[in-house]
């Protein structure tokens, strides 16, 4: 089973990945970009170098996201529970924060790069604007937040929207509410979702 955090930075996602490892033990975890050897070095010029060319970004989170799916995910994804801090959702929702990216054209690009194989479920984090403007001024900002908090309240509109037009399995999580209540949410979701996975084997 393949499952995905998601959500804008300081929506708590992260650390609720590292709550589920501790509570799970079993699970494989992993991110994106990152997760190989290829992955860190995209992640690094991403993050940290920029690119002149949005489509080019667009195209690196791609290659990333291919090399992931091929390298990680599809060999055990049907054995193990693989959950990855950020997936393709992320990787839509910044495309088309950036400017006129057509949705559909980006899902079809998407469904290429991890074999026609979205993942089983999505859990999506979400925070409202007073929230993340406490949160984001208490830490550095990488090249990508510093694009500005509206820039980033459009990406968490485009992953809510991506979410639901992949017609996949999600949880909407309120970001504000306490780690703990997270946590406890996070856990049942997918012990459900494990038990109706291996129904459907």
């Amino acid at each position: 089973m393949y499952i995905l955090f998601e959500g804008i930075d300081t929506s708590g996602k992260t650390t609720q990945l590292q709550l589920l490892k501790k509570a799970m033990p079993d699970i494989i975890t992993t991110r994106e970009p990152g997760g190989t050897v290829f992955g860190e070095k995209i992640r690094e010029i991403l993050l940290n170098e920029g690119l002149s060319s949005d489509r080019a970004e667009i195209l690196l989170f791609l290659s990333d996201r291919a090399e992931h799916y091929a390298e990680v995910v599809m060999p055990i994804r049907d054995m193990q529970t693989v959950v990855s801090d950020r997936g393709y959702i992320s990787g839509i929702a910044y495309a088309m924060a950036l400017g006129e990216n057509n949705i559909d054209i980006l899902l079809q690009m998407n469904r290429f790069a991890m074999d026609d194989r979205l993942p089983d479920a999505v859990i999506l984090f979400s925070i409202d604007e007073e929230s993340y403007r406490k949160r984001i001024s208490q830490k550095s900002s990488d090249l990508i937040e510093a694009r500005g908090i509206e820039y980033m309240m459009r990406v968490q509109k485009y992953m809510i929207e991506t979410a639901k037009k992949s017609n996949i399995e999600l949880l909407e999580i309120d970001a504000t509410d306490s780690i703990e209540n997270i946590h406890k949410k996070v856990v049942n979701y997918i012990k459900n979702l494990d038990n109706k996975f291996k129904k459907d084997l």
